[in-house]
């Protein structure tokens, strides 16, 4: 990396903020990164940007919510107009996100003008009207369902993949929701990957290589699978999803072969 300009804050509200890093040289792409559900929201962090974006001459903008609350408050009509003015700067945009954070992002991509977004176990809403069996999370008693409603607010063109554990109970409904609000999010299946689905790319230690796809030019949801079937045999936490599935499906010898395999790699995760 040959260094980058100081971070400045774009969007500075009591509720939502980003902050844009530009390389040295300036930058024509926009990488946009969006902070996930925290056990104890209440305050933003300084995060330091994403080193390899910097590296390949993309601006990293990085978005935070206060809480938790899929980004939908009082001030994101308001950030929606600010990030369409931020994008105009740029040729092009791209992002990733996780979970809420992954959600946040697929409400964003119409202001942001994504090309290409990576999104990993995101929900498509929290209404429970849409899905009864949504009640993971508190927070969904004050979801705005109309200011959060993808089908008015998202992308319907938006191109990218969609990451998610086909053995999860919930992610399956949210990836295929999103696939049928945006077709052009082509499906990334991580079996016993968790929530979120990349647990075992991450526990393998392939969280740079990762990284390094959703920053590509060409994202493959193909490549997303395979780099998860490669690192899987290796990661603690993918046996333990795994025994848990078998478990609940009354192969319990298969469940101990997983345990007695999670339980010899408990400790080798990368982190």
């Amino acid at each position: 990396m040959t260094g980058s300009q100081p971070t400045r804050t774009v969007f500075d509200g009591d509720l939502l903020r980003a902050r844009l890093t530009l390389p040295a040289e300036g930058a024509q792409t926009l990488y946009v990164t969006f902070r996930q559900r925290i056990d104890t929201p209440g305050s933003f962090a300084d995060d330091p940007p994403v080193r390899q974006a910097l590296a390949r001459g993309m601006a990293h903008l990085h978005l935070q919510s206060r809480w938790n609350d899929w980004y939908l408050n009082a001030e994101t009509l308001a950030l929606d107009s600010a990030l369409r003015d931020l994008r105009a700067g740029f040729r092009q945009a791209r992002a990733v996100g996780y979970s809420m954070g992954g959600y946040a992002l697929l409400r964003l991509a119409a202001a942001l003008d994504l090309g290409q977004a990576l999104v990993i176990s995101p929900q498509f809403t929290l209404d429970r009207s849409v899905i009864p069996r949504e009640r993971r999370y508190r927070e969904a008693a004050r979801y705005d369902a109309p200011l959060g409603d993808l089908t008015r607010h998202g992308k319907p063109d938006l191109r990218g993949a969609v990451v998610f554990d086909p053995s999860h109970p919930l992610d399956p409904i949210h990836a295929r929701l999103i696939r049928q609000a945006m077709p052009g999010m082509a499906p990334a299946p991580c079996m016993f990957g968790g929530h979120p689905a990349t647990q075992a790319i991450r526990a393998g230690g392939g969280f740079r290589d990762f990284q390094a796809l959703g920053l590509g030019d060409d994202l493959s949801a193909a490549a997303i699978t395979r780099l998860h079937r490669s690192l899987r045999a290796r990661s603690s936490r993918y046996w333990h999803h795994r025994a848990k599935a078998c478990l609940a499906r009354g192969k319990t010898a298969l469940a101990e072969q997983a345990m007695t395999l999670a339980e010899s790699l408990s400790g080798d995760d990368a982190e």
